[in-house]
């Protein structure tokens, strides 16, 4: 792939004029151009509301999801197909890429060793930040790092000053979220600007939801309070199989267990929350509570609305 031609067609006019809308709705790996305007559409469906989890530039479930979310949300036919029509009003939404220079402060970032499994040895650290500056600023800007480093292959991510090509990510979110559903089946969580039928969908993003061992409560629950950068307290009583017999505290971290964002929903141990593998969201099971990729969470956090926003769970 020509990285260059890459980051060219990440702009908004070529990539609009080279899109192949047959080769994005193809199952196959898109390179080139049309890979390009595959990240302008992740990219704009992020803005938009409807999350793809993070932006690679390749189309997946997740990505079929938040266009059929997309199509909700704007009154469309609900398939997951890209075409003209939806193409044309997603288009509207401005570049989808955009150029950051890295401050004395990204500059300053110091990396977090190795965080450890086990959760003793885990409640020992001070802190459980990003590995590394690539990590710090994929996650800032939503993204896989392996794209963050592919648009920008000789950028030193360490030096303050360096200009590097990110997606043009979320804008500030919008509403109240008064209902939120959580599908066990799909994996996908959305909300509601209202509880009746009418209700307009306003969020959607990829969920990691529950387990076997620890599936996630059934019937629905209230948004109770809202944590960020939280600590995490572990009780071996609430864990099957936990191999500590203490209670532990975890520190803060966006790399921490929950992640960056904590959503209590009234019954311990239980909430919506971030969680440190962002780029596995739709492949992993939770611990009971519903995970999100940071950035989701985080966003969901300034929808909802404690004692007011109703959470409901469906599916198997």
């Amino acid at each position: 792939m020509k990285i260059l031609v890459l980051a060219a067609l990440f702009l908004p006019t070529a990539a609009a004029a080279q899109l192949s809308i047959d080769e994005i709705n193809g199952a196959d790996p898109l390179s080139g151009e049309d890979r390009a305007a595959m990240i302008r559409l992740q990219v704009l469906l992020d803005r938009s509301g409807a999350s793809v989890g993070y932006v690679d530039g390749y189309m997946g479930e997740a990505t079929r999801a938040a266009l059929r979310a997309y199509e909700a949300m704007n009154g469309m036919t609900v398939d997951g197909e890209l075409d003209p029509e939806l193409w044309a009003v997603l288009e509207q939404g401005g570049p989808a890429s955009e150029t950051y220079t890295l401050t004395e402060e990204d500059a300053g970032f110091e990396p977090t060793p190795e965080i450890p499994e086990d959760y003793e040895k885990m409640a020992e650290m001070d802190h459980l930040g990003y590995h590394s500056a690539a990590e710090m600023l994929a996650e800032r800007f939503q993204m896989d790092p392996e794209l963050l480093t592919e648009l920008n292959p000789e950028a030193d991510f360490t030096a303050a000053g360096t200009e590097i090509t990110v997606a043009s990510t979320r804008v500030a979110p919008e509403g109240e979220a008064m209902r939120i559903t959580v599908n066990r089946d799909t994996g996908r969580l959305e909300a509601f600007d209202g509880t009746g039928p009418d209700a307009k969908m306003i969020f959607a993003a990829p969920a990691a939801v529950g387990s076997q061992q620890t599936p996630s409560p059934s019937g629905s629950m209230k948004v109770t309070a809202i944590a960020a950068d939280p600590t995490y307290t572990y009780d071996p009583e609430n864990l099957p199989n936990a191999d500590f017999d203490e209670v532990v505290q975890i520190a803060a971290g966006p790399n921490g267990p929950v992640g960056s964002m904590w959503i209590d929903l009234g019954k311990p141990t239980y909430g919506i929350h971030g969680t440190p593998y962002p780029t596995e969201i739709t492949s992993m099971a939770s611990h009971g509570c519903v995970r999100l990729t940071n950035w989701d969470a985080e966003y969901l956090a300034q929808l909802v609305k404690p004692g007011e926003t109703v959470v409901e769970f469906t599916g198997g």
